[in-house]
């Protein structure tokens, strides 16, 4: 019996193995073309462009830099990345993944390995920033809830809770994909530039 295939072809010519992906077949400009093109909330989003995973990832990065302004330039970076996998099993609802079962973990746990090391993270962060990310996470699901997703205040308070006033003024605008895409490159290289200054 013929294996299915379990790797795909990206736009770099790259060939990711899912069962076994290497950091050498990472590449930056693959991530942020398909982060770009996959929708948060399965695409139920006001607006005429649906709100991407890249969006909602420099959401991320951006509150966790309000929430611990002193915060290393290596583990802003952590938070950029920290649905990266997504670029090739995409954005799964809660329910979907608990459907699929331990699988789905175990997938993405292999993605973010080979891609933290592919950027010099380490494959496991430590607990300290994973939670830290969680919180960020928790806090721009708010935002998107609340201001594109069409949850009142209430309700999201209920399944996120309600997040610091600061990171409450936020505004989110979902924009095309290209201008997505060019935004993610640019702030990875501008934490990149900022790692390698503290290393130098």
């Amino acid at each position: 019996m013929k294996q299915p295939r379990a790797w795909q072809r990206m736009l770099s010519g790259r060939r990711l193995d899912l069962l076994d992906p290497t950091p050498v077949d990472i590449e930056l400009e693959d991530i942020a073309h398909g982060l770009a093109f996959v929708a948060r909330w399965n695409g139920q989003t006001t607006g005429d462009w649906p709100y991407s995973v890249a969006e909602h990832s420099l959401l991320v990065e951006e509150i966790i830099g309000q929430m611990e302004p002193s915060l290393s330039p290596r583990w802003r970076l952590a938070a950029l990345l920290h649905d990266a996998p997504e670029y090739v099993i995409g954005d799964m609802i809660s329910p979907v993944k608990a459907a699929i079962g331990p699988d789905y973990g175990a997938l993405d746990t292999r993605l973010t390995a080979a891609i933290h090391i592919r950027f010099g993270l380490p494959a496991v962060l430590p607990k300290a920033i994973k939670t830290l990310i969680k919180r960020a996470d928790t806090s721009s699901a708010w935002l998107e809830a609340t201001q594109i997703a069409g949850f009142s205040p209430s309700e999201a308070n209920t399944f996120f809770g309600k997040p610091s006033a600061t990171v409450a003024t936020l505004r989110i605008r979902p924009r095309p994909p290209v201008d997505v895409r060019t935004g993610f490159i640019a702030r990875h290289h501008a934490l990149i530039a900022a790692i390698d200054a503290i290393n130098a």
